[in-house]
């Protein structure tokens, strides 16, 4: 709700909930403290919007985080290294940090995600996923996600129909029915990063 501003969050938190929290070095700590607990709750609501998805659609996808502007790459301290420059493909630029996978329901409510540098390419990260879903769903992806092994065994071991876009090279490509739907399933995702990305700091950590 403060937009990354952790020294709002304090001010808040003592003045509406009664918390005495000396400074914003002392509430980060309190978050690390209780990631795991934030994390397990995440999954026990994806469980629960899972079981409510009666349509059993899905979309996969990814958004950056960047840590800085790219002309300060140099002088980034939070992270270094080649691994962490990646590549928007929507709006066609690079940017240096991190990039983060997920999969959502077709009304766009996240139920899990991967947090990757930013050099992952979309396909290597979905391998690296455990994507448990249920029985005789759909998993709708763009291009990116083009596995034909993977769609294979997601089919045979755990009836997930993998449904992606394909490029002009692919040898099979998809009827245009089929991109239609692809495209009428994936644009609710890109409302869902919007949604997150909004809450998101609007400076730059160093």
């Amino acid at each position: 709700y403060f937009y990354g501003n952790q020294h709002v969050a304090c001010d808040y938190m003592k003045s509406h909930w009664g918390f005495d929290i000396p400074d914003k070095s002392n509430f980060n700590r309190m978050l690390h403290r209780i990631s795991d607990l934030i994390i397990q709750l995440f999954y026990h609501l994806s469980a629960i919007f899972k079981h409510l998805n009666l349509e059993s659609v899905y979309i996969i996808d990814s958004f950056p985080v960047p840590v800085c502007k790219n002309i300060r790459i140099s002088r980034s301290k939070l992270v270094k290294g080649k691994e962490f420059r990646g590549y928007n493909a929507s709006k066609r630029e690079y940017f240096y940090g991190f990039k983060v996978h997920l999969i959502s329901t077709a009304d766009g409510i996240p139920i899990d995600f991967l947090i990757t540098a930013g050099s992952i390419h979309d396909n290597t990260a979905m391998q690296m996923m455990n994507i448990d879903l249920p029985p005789n769903s759909d998993l709708y992806g763009d291009a990116a996600y083009i596995n034909e092994e993977l769609r294979a065994l997601l089919l045979e071991f755990n009836t997930i129909k993998l449904n992606t876009a394909t490029k002009k090279s692919t040898i099979n490509k998809n009827t245009c029915a089929q991109e239609l739907e692809n495209k009428y399933y994936r644009k609710n995702i890109e409302n869902t990063f919007s949604e997150i990305t909004y809450k998101f700091p609007k400076k730059y950590m160093q």
